[in-house]
């Protein structure tokens, strides 16, 4: 079945870990659009042999799908509600 997702537009060897996103984000926060060379120190920032097209392949994707959250094109997530015991619970789980 053909989807018409973002995702499913990513090439195979685009996949990036959990770090790297997390390196990705503070790199944006740190190189602005005003940056020169914007690209090329975000993906030194990020590492792992990222070249600065695919961050910013990244940035894209990521514009992308948060644009279709704020169209309201993405469903929001039917939670269920839990007790207060249980998200204590499952919140001890986390490191924060």
């Amino acid at each position: 079945m053909a989807s018409n997702s973002v995702s499913s537009r990513r090439p195979a060897g685009g996949s990036w870990t959990v770090q790297e996103n997390k390196l990705f984000e503070k790199a944006l926060a740190r190189f602005d659009r005003d940056t020169p060379e914007r690209w090329q120190n975000v993906a030194a920032a990020v590492g792992s042999g990222k070249s600065a097209d695919e961050v910013k392949r990244h940035y894209d994707i990521l514009m992308e799908d948060l644009r279709r959250i704020e169209s309201g094109r993405v469903p929001l997530p039917n939670y269920r509600n839990i007790s207060l015991e249980e998200e204590t619970r499952l919140l001890k789980f986390l490191k924060m």
